[in-house]
């Protein structure tokens, strides 16, 4: 299997899917000579065509009521949005709009738009374009959440989001690009179903629910642990939305311990989200008081010192998991 970074897995199950159904089409600022700021586009419209490899205005207004307007008369659009951020400027559009149209029309018509935003921050790219939204987006109903870790799962839960008739958004993290982290890519076709989480590592003294970079910061944790004798169970949800409740619960069985680690405003957040879950549905399981470690409620700072500080690192989680254990 070749090793592949994100941005290579996310070019390839595009392009994959792009030969695969012709109904897919990629509306974005640059998605055509530079295949994006960070090159995940690149090559699709030598290969595609201007009428699949379409550039927008800097309008994500625009570009969301595009998806919108294409996804209902047939075409499968990738809405690419850049920051997460940015999905603020298009608000109606994705709440109002997108999400609300399938069940407002009694499930006639589908709406398989895939928006995808970088997330996330630690590029020192300061407050407005460093947030990770999940526990907002969660609020929104109708829409699939999608927040990968690696580059292989990157690559199988984008083609399951093409496939989907319902719209999904897929966050990749900033810094799992700017790391350069990679992992085995099978040349072999596959898709990751959404709503199906994966045991990053196994453990039986404490459940570590870690969502997207924070995998990677759980499992420094999990060596500077192994050697203190405790061992966490690492769990990447990969899909908010639908989430994968089942597997968290059954690793809550064993361990009897829950951490959420989650990149955001402890406030609103994922993490409280799925603390609230667990809290009403496996509560019976707990032996100690479920944990969050999020980042402060505050905007993302643009300082490198100040923004390292802000967020959870795998110190944060030690500190946790000795408390509770």
């Amino acid at each position: 299997m070749p090793e592949l970074n994100l941005i290579q897995s996310i070019n390839q199950a595009i392009d994959e899917e792009m030969q695969r159904d012709p109904s897919i089409l990629v509306l974005g600022e640059d998605v055509r000579a530079l295949g994006a700021p960070l090159g995940e586009f690149k090559g699709l419209f030598e290969k595609y065509g201007p009428d699949r490899v379409i550039d927008t205005p800097i309008s994500e207004t625009a570009i969301m009521g595009a998806a919108i307007g294409t996804a209902v008369t047939g075409m499968r659009p990738i809405s690419n949005i850049m920051y997460a951020n940015f999905l603020g400027v298009c608000g109606d559009e994705l709440i109002n709009q997108l999400t609300n149209m399938r069940y407002m029309f009694g499930g006639k018509i589908k709406v398989p738009v895939t928006i995808m935003c970088y997330s996330g921050a630690g590029t020192r790219h300061a407050a407005q374009h460093s947030r990770n939204l999940y526990g907002w987006l969660m609020n929104i109903t109708g829409l699939k959440i999608i927040a990968p870790s690696t580059p292989y799962d990157a690559k199988g839960l984008l083609k399951s989001a093409l496939r989907e008739n319902n719209p999904t958004v897929f966050l990749y993290h900033a810094t799992l690009v700017k790391r350069g982290i990679k992992s085995n890519v099978p040349v072999e076709e596959y898709a990751i179903p959404l709503g199906k989480a994966d045991i990053k590592r196994e453990g039986k003294d404490v459940t570590v629910v870690a969502i997207g970079l924070m995998v990677h910061e759980a499992l420094e944790a999990a060596a500077i642990l192994e050697k203190k004798g405790i061992g966490i169970e690492i769990v990447d949800p990969r899909t908010l939305v639908p989430l994968d409740k089942e597997t968290i619960i059954d690793s809550i069985k064993k361990t009897g311990r829950l951490i959420i680690m989650d990149e955001e405003p402890k406030t609103g957040s994922a993490a409280a989200e799925i603390a609230a879950i667990i809290a009403d549905e496996g509560f019976d399981y707990m032996d100690a008081p479920i944990k969050r470690v999020c980042a402060p409620d505050t905007p993302v700072p643009y300082s490198p010192v100040l923004e390292d500080f802000w967020i959870p690192d795998e110190n944060s989680l030690v500190r946790a998991v000795i408390e509770i254990v």
